[in-house]
């Protein structure tokens, strides 16, 4: 017994532990539900999807799919990876994936993620490690959607109510890491899967810190608490000493995501265009770059992202003009007696929006209009305002991947519940161009119709495109093996090192 007892003891002291943080509470850490950024990024270490990008974004690699291969233009076949299990041992199998896609197709839940299997007519267990997928027609983003994280049906089978399900708090996927411990507003532990079937992670275990406060974050990171830190271009420009990069190496590059003031068009005070486009001619988008970033950002000139097949480049950011704001305003019934007023809604978790919002609200001030804003904590924001579209206007951001699909955002089906439409956005144009759009694999045929949807939702000012922010991470210099990559540092995490004695 003391043999065992100094073993554990022996295994904790020099288990090394990558400490990371995280600004809110996870609300699920189930793949298909895991719709905020703190669940979404602890869900992708604890489950894996039949596919995924390489390392540079460029292309679609195997991951429980060890092999894929299309049988026609509306037939997928999967092999799946024999020696992959779940973290309580059991063996991982074609009926897990045929289950994970009844449950996305199923009434009971509401997941935003279920769009993308719109046009799956059935999928098939062929055998034990062979999946057959057949789609109603052809469709673009066929194998992306097959990225979503696969659930356990031997654990989940008889859940009458997965929404509310104690899994989504104590879950089993076949990741890397397996959950430890999850202590809310504390920390969430992960420890290394011994079984993983893509080989053991060099790094024993992931703690992650909830750290609602940016400042907080911060601190922790100079303090060398934390092993990697986002860092926002005031702090890296002004706030760090020169020992700081002595401990740390830092990583820079456009991120696939932008910030964007979004409208709630099914309020009455928005749903006039020229309101709309008052409020994008009376803002100063490049101003907001210099003041918040330091050129460490660009400006965002519409709803699909620079380095993708459907950004177009011809449309630019409009230039601000204070005279011809004033001039559509009056037009649609506002002047400085009756000033036309409304809320910015945004979340503290993100260091830069709620300074974003203030400029936002100093400039629109020139042209007259009134606004008030509302900063609240994450999850509160999430629940009380964004889902239940009870906001005027919301300050938020989308990630993106490399091939977009705007369905999700731009089509009208997706004004509902659990939808990513959350301004109400309507254009049976737009409905129609994406409908026609999604069976098309042509890839020179889709993204002009994508470059075409970017200049027509982008003069429907549903949002006010903002900016694109550089991503910049710090990372320790303990960490080893870091291989940077057109998609990130992450890619070859199970393959990092850090040696340390705690």
């Amino acid at each position: 017994m003391k043999h065992i007892l100094f073993l554990l003891l022996y295994l904790n002291l020099f288990a090394s532990t990558l400490h990371l943080a995280t600004s809110a509470n996870p609300s699920r850490l189930n793949p298909i539900l895991a719709t905020d950024s703190s669940s979404s990024e602890i869900a992708g270490f604890l489950f894996n999807g039949l596919v995924k990008y390489d390392k540079d974004s460029s292309k679609i690699i195997g991951d429980l799919a060890k092999e894929f291969y299309y049988e026609d233009n509306t037939t997928l076949i999967f092999k799946l990876h024999p020696h992959a299990r779940w973290h309580d041992g059991k063996k991982f199998g074609a009926r897990d994936v045929v289950f994970t896609y009844e449950v996305l197709i199923s009434p009971k839940i509401v997941s935003p993620y279920s769009a993308g299997f719109r046009f799956v007519q059935s999928v098939e267990a062929v055998d034990e490690y062979t999946i057959r997928v057949r789609y109603k027609q052809p469709y673009f983003k066929a194998l992306e959607t097959w990225m979503m994280g696969i659930l356990p049906e031997h654990i989940l089978k008889d859940e009458k109510n997965l929404m509310n399900s104690p899994f989504n708090i104590k879950p089993i996927g076949t990741g890397a890491y397996k959950l430890h411990q999850l202590e809310h507003s504390k920390n969430i532990i992960l420890v290394a899967n011994d079984d993983y079937f893509q080989g053991r992670p060099k790094i024993d275990r992931i703690s992650f810190h909830v750290i609602a406060d940016p400042m907080t974050r911060f601190l922790m990171l100079k303090a060398s608490s934390l092993d990697i830190g986002g860092l926002d271009p005031m702090q890296y420009e002004r706030q760090l000493e020169n020992s700081f990069f002595d401990r740390f190496n830092i990583y820079e590059e456009i991120s696939y995501s932008y910030t964007y003031l979004g409208f709630n068009l099914r309020l009455e005070k928005f749903k006039n265009p020229k309101v709309r486009e008052a409020l994008s001619l009376a803002i100063d988008r490049e101003e907001l770059v210099k003041i918040l970033f330091f050129e460490h950002a660009k400006v965002c000139t519409g709803p699909f992202l620079p380095r993708t097949n459907a950004f177009n480049k011809e449309v630019k950011a409009p230039i601000r003009n204070i005279q011809k704001a004033k001039q559509l305003l009056n037009e649609a019934g506002y002047n400085e007696n009756n000033p036309f007023t409304f809320e910015i809604a945004t979340s503290n978790s993100n260091a830069t929006r709620p300074y974003a919002a203030q400029i936002l609200q100093h400039q629109l001030k020139q042209a007259g209009v009134i606004v008030n804003l509302r900063v609240m904590e994450w999850q509160a924001f999430l629940n009380m305002v964004v889902f239940p579209n009870t906001f005027e206007s919301v300050l938020l951001g989308w990630g993106l991947s490399p091939t977009p699909d705007p369905y999700l955002f731009w089509h009208s089906d997706n004004d509902r519940q659990g939808g990513f439409n959350l301004t109400g956005y309507k254009n049976p144009k737009i409905d129609k161009m994406i409908e026609e759009s999604q069976s098309i694999i042509d890839t020179k045929i889709l993204s002009g119709m994508w470059k075409e949807m970017f200049k027509i939702i982008v003069q429907d000012n549903p949002y006010l495109f903002l900016y694109i922010p550089n991503s910049i991470t710090a990372l320790s210099k303990e960490i080893k093996n870091v291989e940077p990559a057109l998609s990130g540092i992450w890619h070859n995490y199970i393959e990092w090192e850090k040696a340390e004695i705690q």
